[in-house]
């Protein structure tokens, strides 16, 4: 579990940096391309708080300036690879808030999971932003990492 979860978050460290380098070689990087990349970064720092038991920094659609991208993503997975790597059981359950103050509960492992399949939700919504932009997005199919 611990091995594979490893090769998820080098993965997403890949994809995002992807989306970070392409969207910094552009002129204008479309609004929503901002807000969806934000979101996942707040999103990445919120789960992370939550299994580490700490306050979050970040709301959940605060929107981050494209300069501190690369910190908040590099902080992100820094903090994960250490969850990941410090966690001895991956069925223990957080317990935890949501946005909307409602509480539950649920395994690290699943909330490992969220994180990189919600990261890959949005980047697929960052990508249709801007191939409709008219800009075409690097390919980021998981399968294509591997090779």
């Amino acid at each position: 579990m611990k091995g594979f979860l490893q090769q998820l978050f080098d993965y997403n460290f890949y994809c995002n940096k992807k989306i970070i380098e392409q969207c910094s070689g552009l002129d204008h990087v479309p609004d929503n391309c901002i807000r969806l990349f934000s979101h996942i970064l707040n999103a990445h720092h919120i789960w992370n708080h939550r299994m580490l038991g700490i306050p979050t920094e970040f709301g959940v659609w605060d929107e981050h300036e494209l300069s501190k991208w690369e910190d908040i993503h590099y902080e992100n997975q820094r903090t994960s690879f250490e969850i990941v790597s410090n966690t001895d059981t991956f069925e223990k359950r957080v317990e935890y808030e949501n946005s909307q103050g409602r509480s539950f509960s649920n395994d690290i492992k699943d909330i490992l999971f969220h994180i990189i399949n919600h990261s890959t939700h949005h980047r697929g919504q960052i990508m249709m932003e801007l191939r409709n932009s008219g800009i075409a997005p690097e390919p980021l199919d998981y399968v294509h990492y591997k090779r």
